[in-house]
C-alpha cells in the first residue's frame, strides 16, 4: 500500500481504456510549488508503489532545484518489448487522453523507461497541449537530451564543492563511472576546466591511468569500439574495479546502484563524490561517508540539470537559456547544502532534504 504523510501523495489517478486495454496511473505527490513534474514509464511490472516513490523523489528534486514544479510520476502497464509499434502508440494515445483532465494543469509529463522522444511526441499530440510534457522533439519546441544539461550540472556542482573544500580543480584528478551521456559531458567540461581524468568505466569494463587519460582520444575509442577499456594506455579492469582506484573526485554516473557498499567503503581513495546517477548508494552509506570526511554532493542536488532544462522547455525557452540557469541554480543550491552540512554537522543529503522540505512546507502554508 502507498503510504500517505504530510506531503502526500495528493492524488493517485488510475485509468483504464477498454478498447486499447490500456492500464495506467499518475501519482501527484505534492503540488504546493507547482504542477507535479515527472516522467512516464512503461513496463510490464510498474505499479503504484514504485511510481509513488518516484513521484516523491521528484517532489524533493524539484524543490531542491528551486523550480515552480511539484512532484509527480506516471506509469503505463505494458511490456514495450512484446508490444508492436502500432499497439504501443494506441496505448500511449489512450493514456494521454485519459489523464488530460490533470495534464498539464496539475501534472507535466516527461520521458522515462521505454518512453523516449517519439513516444512523448505521440503523448503530446493526443493531449493537444505542448505543455503536457517536456522532452519533446526539437520541432515541437523541445530541448534535446544531447545538449548535456545534466552532465553540465554535475560539473557545476563539482566546481562549487571543490571551492568549498579548498581543492584546486586544475591540480585535481577525477574518475567517472558510466561513460554515457551524463558521465561523458561531466568529463568533457571538467577536462576543459583543467582537471585530469584518470579513470572511466562503462558496462563492458574500465580503464585507469594515474598519469592521465586524454578525453578526446577516449571519446574516439568509445565511439569506435563501444568500450572504454580499448583505450589501452592504462590498467584494464571490470566496471566495478574503478571504484577503488585513487583519485581526488569520483563521479558515479552510470545505471548501477550500490556503487559504494560496506564491502568497499574502506577501500575508497576519494576526497569528493558528486552523484551524477540517481541513488548510487544508500542514505546509510552516505552517513558513513560523511563520518569518513568524504564530501558527497547528493544526486538530487548535482544531477538536477535535466529537470532545470525541462523547466526552460516548459516556459518556451531556448537552448541558449539552459546552461546559464543550470549554472545559477546548481551553484546556489550546492553552496547552500554544503554550508548547512558544515554548520549543522550533518550529511549533505540530510542538509539538502531539510532545505527542500522547508521550501515545500512554506509553499503549503501559503496555499492554505
Amino acid at each position: 500500500m502507498v503510504k500517505f504523510d504530510d506531503f502526500g501523495p495528493e492524488k493517485i489517478f488510475e485509468v483504464y481504456d477498454p478498447v486499447s486495454k490500456m492500464k495506467g496511473f499518475a501519482v501527484l505527490d505534492n503540488t504546493a510549488l507547482g504542477p507535479g513534474k515527472g516522467g512516464i514509464r512503461m513496463t510490464a511490472t510498474v505499479d503504484k508503489e514504485e511510481v509513488a516513490k518516484l513521484a516523491r523523489t521528484m517532489t524533493i528534486k524539484n524543490a531542491m532545484a528551486d523550480l515552480p514544479f511539484g512532484g509527480g510520476k506516471s506509469g503505463i502497464i505494458a511490456d514495450p518489448y512484446k508490444t508492436d509499434k502500432k499497439k504501443k502508440e494506441e496505448i500511449i494515445r489512450a493514456f494521454s487522453k485519459a489523464i488530460k483532465c490533470i495534464c498539464p494543469s496539475s501534472y507535466v509529463a516527461a520521458p522515462d523507461v521505454a518512453m523516449g522522444v517519439n513516444e512523448v511526441k505521440i503523448f503530446v499530440k493526443a493531449n493537444s497541449d505542448k505543455k503536457a510534457a517536456t522532452g519533446k522533439p526539437k520541432s515541437m519546441g523541445g530541448i534535446p537530451h544531447e545538449l548535456g544539461s545534466t552532465g553540465y550540472g554535475v560539473f557545476v556542482a563539482t566546481i562549487e564543492a571543490a571551492k568549498f573544500m579548498g581543492l584546486d580543480l586544475k591540480k585535481a584528478t577525477f574518475i567517472v563511472e558510466g561513460f554515457g551521456n551524463v558521465g561523458w559531458f561531466a568529463a568533457k567540461f571538467l577536462t576543459e576546466h583543467g582537471a585530469t581524468l584518470v579513470g572511466a568505466s562503462d558496462s563492458k569494463g574500465s580503464i585507469y591511468n594515474p598519469k592521465g587519460i586524454d578525453f578526446k582520444k577516449l571519446d574516439a575509442v568509445k565511439k569506435k569500439t563501444r568500450r572504454v577499456m580499448d583505450y589501452n594506455e592504462g590498467k584494464i579492469g571490470k566496471p566495478e574495479t574503478i571504484r577503488t582506484c585513487k583519485a581526488d573526485i569520483f563521479i558515479p554516473a552510470g545505471v548501477a546502484q550500490d556503487v559504494v557498499t560496506e564491502k568497499n567503503i574502506n577501500k575508497l581513495k576519494f576526497k569528493l563524490i558528486v552523484c551524477g546517477a540517481n541513488i548510487p548508494f544508500t542514505a546509510d552509506i552516505e552517513k558513513k561517508l560523511f563520518k569518513k570526511k568524504i564530501v558527497v554532493v547528493p544526486d538530487f542536488v548535482a544531477n538536477a540539470g535535466g529537470v532545470i532544462s525541462s523547466y526552460v522547455e516548459y516556459i518556451g525557452g531556448k537552448e541558449q537559456d539552459v546552461f546559464p540557469l543550470v549554472q545559477k541554480k546548481i551553484s546556489k543550491n550546492t553552496k547552500l547544502v554544503l554550508k548547512r552540512s558544515k554548520t549543522k554537522r550533518m550529511s549533505p543529503r540530510k542538509a539538502g532534504l531539510e532545505i527542500a522540505t522547508e521550501r515545500i512546507k512554506k509553499a503549503m502554508k501559503k496555499r492554505k
